[in-house]
């Protein structure tokens, strides 16, 4: 692990090649199967409460129905997530061109809202573990492989991917820090296979 002021890193983040290809992928992030929906902060559900009316415009009737019959979210505090469409796809999905598309982000694009959606969405393929130290970690799924080529193919870092909800999650300072620490460990790993 690496320390980045005291936010632990997976030691495999800094060289990881990544940038969302939607067009193959089809938004698969947002329709994972398994049934929990994204892991939500106790601080985002008057959020999600609050803009469930802004956001209803974009949803189908049978997303509407089942956040009707089944909530915006479930869980316990410290442990909410999403609810889920048929075991699958987040309730707050719709979808364009075939593609599976945030309702929140929508809004906050279209100058609707300030909120772009849960931390946890906007930071995927990063995950966030809480506990006795903060911890990231990278998770890689069959799904991503499309992101995985563009990100080599166009020579992007996952870093450099999320610098905005890494930002907004742990604040700019960090994240020059966090680059920093990326660019000493490849230069290092370079001077090493040389």
């Amino acid at each position: 692990m690496i320390d980045v002021q005291n936010i632990y890193i997976e030691e495999n983040i800094p060289d990881v090649k990544f940038s969302c290809n939607t067009a193959i992928c089809k938004g698969a992030c947002c329709t994972i199967a398994g049934g929990k929906g994204a892991p939500l902060l106790d601080e985002e559900l008057i959020m999600i409460e609050q803009l469930f009316p802004i956001i209803k415009p974009y949803l189908s009737p049978e997303h509407i129905d089942a956040i009707i019959q089944s909530g915006l979210y479930e869980g316990v505090p410290g442990s909410y997530t999403t609810m889920c469409f048929n075991n699958r796809a987040c309730v707050f999905v719709f979808y364009k061109d075939g593609i599976a598309r945030c309702a929140f982000e929508k809004a906050f694009f279209e100058g609707k809202t300030v909120w772009q959606k849960p931390l946890s969405c906007h930071l995927f393929p990063i995950r966030i573990d809480s506990g006795m130290i903060t911890r990231l970690r990278y998770e890689q799924i069959s799904e991503c492989d499309g992101a995985l080529r563009s990100g080599l193919k166009n020579n992007i870092y996952l870093t450099s991917f999320l610098k905005e909800p890494l930002k907004r999650a742990f604040g700019s300072n960090w994240y020059e820090d966090l680059l920093s620490m990326c660019e000493s460990r490849r230069k290092e790993t370079k001077i090493n296979t040389l």
